[in-house]
């Protein structure tokens, strides 16, 4: 794939905006029911591709504010990069464990001696 190539897929892949729009388009189009079943079909199809997209960008956002979320005694954010490696649900899963389970680890070090407990953001 060239950078050419990657440039026009990213060009092409709507942003949640704009694919929740279009997808309501959709849903209204065939809740209507005044298209020909291929169309119909087709545009389903296309239903289908949105919402996976909205769901991935959604996934996407939850795991950056995971990232966001933390803060160490002293009240300053506490972030790691966000790495997208991950190809199946189950090393999603694990990933996200082992990062709960670091953050878990820290608040406890850093909770030690504090008479009110780990301080937390939210």
């Amino acid at each position: 794939m060239s950078a050419n190539d990657a440039g026009q897929s990213k060009e092409s892949a709507p942003s949640f905006e704009e694919a929740l729009a279009e997808l309501e388009i959709i849903v209204q189009q065939l809740e209507e029911g005044q298209i020909p079943l291929a169309a119909g079909l087709a545009r389903y199809e296309e239903g289908v591709k949105l919402l996976r997209r909205c769901y991935q960008l959604l996934e996407h956002a939850e795991r950056r504010i995971e990232m966001l979320n933390r803060v160490d005694r002293d009240g300053h954010a506490q972030s790691e990069p966000f790495e997208d490696g991950a190809t199946s649900l189950e090393e999603k899963a694990q990933s996200r464990s082992r990062r709960r389970s670091r953050s878990a680890e820290s608040e406890q070090q850093s909770s030690e001696g504090d008479i009110d407990g780990p301080r937390r953001l939210f």
